[in-house]
């Protein structure tokens, strides 16, 4: 799903991105619902930032990337915990891109969520390189979103990863 986001381009610095687990669903623009395979998922758009809100069973767990005033924590790069009885996994990166090939970029990946059914895509007003993706999917008993944010004016795009399910086994 696609839309334009009815609100001024608010998050505009990368490194003004904050991580956190836990907290209380905050106002969204934009929110995608989805059932994959028995856990309820709702995709959240904040403006130039995600909220994921994942249930399963008697679990739950919110994964927000924001400009939080007042946070602490600031984007890490990655991060591996317990939470429940589930693990959790989640990795940054934001890829440095020259405006021509940002410009590709941005077209490539909201044509890539635009029309998948687990995906949701927000632009901004004013700058059609401004967006914030989400995508979805469950797979080996696993729930995996990866999020894309979009700062055209600083040429960089901030790239997230999660994954939370059962314990994986180890592999040699």
């Amino acid at each position: 799903m696609l839309t334009t986001l009815k609100t001024s381009y608010t998050d505009t610095r990368a490194a003004d991105l904050a991580w956190a687990l836990g907290r209380d669903p905050l106002p969204a623009l934009a929110v995608l619902d989805l059932e994959l395979a028995g856990a309820k998922l709702q995709l959240r758009l904040l403006g130039a930032s995600h909220q994921v809100l994942l249930e399963e069973e008697d679990r739950s767990c919110s994964e927000t990337v924001a400009c939080m005033p007042g946070s602490s924590t600031p984007l890490p790069l990655g991060v591996s915990k317990r939470v429940g009885e589930w693990e959790y996994e989640f990795a940054a990166r934001v890829e440095n891109l020259t405006q021509g090939s940002f410009a590709g970029r941005a077209q490539e990946l909201l044509a890539l969520v635009a029309d998948h059914p687990h995906g949701l895509a927000g632009t901004f007003p004013g700058s059609p390189h401004a967006f914030t993706a989400m995508l979805a999917q469950r797979h080996e008993g696993q729930v995996r979103w990866r999020t894309w944010h979009a700062y055209p004016q600083e040429g960089q795009l901030v790239v997230t990863r999660t994954r939370i399910g059962a314990r994986m086994p180890a592999t040699l």
